[in-house]
């Protein structure tokens, strides 16, 4: 026991004071309803900094096919947010086949209303909102971020986004993935999958492109600054990405395309807040980009 003062010295001299300090605190307030009735799934989760007031807001949209993922599933991107000033919000939504797209797409749109209005209780700021997404939350992001028909529903105006960053997402423009994904099929003389993107998103070629970001890009739209970012070695997401961003090019709408380097879907965003990784830097400067006047 006599040693124990001599152990300690030496612990605080070989490691750095950042390995001995606790993580800066956060609240946390979880399974918060979004909708009235509320279904198990229409619920969110508020990370904020103590004391907080007026902060930036993050919305961050799970992934999973649109039939699995959780809010909860959120790594290290809460607590690398809350120190640069953010407030976040991972929400959840009900999923296929429970439900339809229309569905899925209106609760992220009712998730954003709850946000809106009740954020600033949380110490977020309800005018600086950033929308963000994996997966199937990058296709909801994008497409919440394009067609304001969902936000307009929910009395919403689309000034109050500043920013869309969809990370991964092979969806921006549907019959372009259905096309690119039964084309290998057949080619390569592999099964149809039997609840692939065609079933998914209702089996209608309309619904197809209504369910497309790209199909409502256009000027004048008060469309936000888009970071898209996507796993450079994957041919699909690559593609959907660099087309997603011509579109909004074209619009004349702020965006950027980036894509990662030595890194592959599920570890994209599972890396998403490490202060080393790439793919964070850009996130952080970009969310930092938009907000300056």
């Amino acid at each position: 026991m006599k040693h124990l003062p001599l152990l300690a010295f030496l612990i605080a001299v070989v490691l750095p004071s950042s390995a001995l300090a606790e993580e800066p605190s956060l609240n946390v307030k979880r399974d918060i309803p979004y909708a009235e009735p509320a279904d198990p799934l229409q619920h969110l989760d508020v990370y904020a900094p103590p004391k907080a007031k007026n902060l930036p807001v993050i919305v961050w949209i799970h992934g999973g096919g649109w039939q699995t993922g959780d809010k909860a599933a959120v790594g290290k991107k809460p607590q690398a947010f809350i120190e640069k000033g953010y407030v976040f919000v991972s929400v959840n939504y009900r999923l296929l086949p429970k439900v339809s797209m229309g569905d899925i797409v209106r609760d992220v749109a009712k998730s954003i209303h709850w946000v809106h209005d009740q954020v600033g209780g949380h110490g977020g700021d309800p005018k600086r909102l950033f929308v963000m997404g994996h997966s199937a939350g990058a296709q909801l992001a994008a497409l919440i971020c394009t067609d304001d028909r969902y936000l307009k529903a929910e009395g919403l105006p689309m000034a109050i986004l500043k920013g869309c960053v969809p990370v991964d997402g092979d969806t921006f423009d549907v019959p372009a993935i259905i096309e690119t994904a039964e084309t290998r099929c057949r080619l390569h003389h592999q099964p149809q999958a039997g609840f692939g993107h065609r079933e998914k998103f209702g089996n209608d070629p309309e619904k197809h492109r209504d369910f497309s970001a790209v199909t409502h890009v256009a000027k004048n739209k008060g469309i936000p600054p888009f970071l898209i970012l996507h796993v450079g070695e994957h041919p699909d997401t690559s593609a959907q990405a660099q087309r997603l961003g011509a579109v909004l090019r074209e619009a004349g709408v702020e965006t950027k395309v980036f894509g990662a380097r030595d890194t592959w879907h599920s570890k994209i965003n599972e890396e998403l807040g490490i202060a080393e990784d790439p793919v964070t830097k850009e996130l952080l400067a970009f969310v930092e980009g938009a907000l300056k006047p």
